[in-house]
């Protein structure tokens, strides 16, 4: 059972840059799938979430409107498009996939979401920097 993370990079100010979330030993179909990330001193905190039952999306408040989520379940894949980046999104990415369906109704902030979580990537470094 595994996730794998890509698309991280060194961005400037403004640009966009589209994570992938890869499973492999399992289908992510099954799985509500959230994003998740860690800024440098910084606890982890949670940015997005997309429900493995209808698609439906949540965001927390800062990448509301800049961050999209979606799933190709044929490619066993999470995505999340990011735009208009700033210095503050600098962090590591993680996805995680969990089987407890409401996840995507907690605070995406809190320790309830990052707790319901059964599987992690390893993370993918996002740097936004001029």
């Amino acid at each position: 059972v595994q996730l794998v993370e890509s698309g991280g990079g060194l961005v400037q100010p403004g640009g966009s840059l589209r994570l992938s979330c890869t499973a492999s030993g399992f289908t992510m179909g099954y799985f509500t799938v959230g994003w998740f990330r860690q800024a440098p001193g910084k606890e982890r905190e949670g940015v997005s979430c997309i429900m493995s039952s209808d698609g439906a999306t949540y965001y927390e408040n800062s990448v509301r409107d800049r961050f999209t989520i979606s799933r190709d379940n044929a490619k066993n894949t999470v995505y999340l498009q990011m735009n208009n980046l700033k210095s503050e999104d600098t962090a590591i990415y993680y996805c995680a996939a969990s089987l407890t369906g409401y996840v995507c109704y907690t605070d995406l902030r809190g320790p309830v979401y990052e707790h319901s979580m059964d599987f992690w990537g390893k993370g993918t470094l996002v740097n936004v920097s001029s």
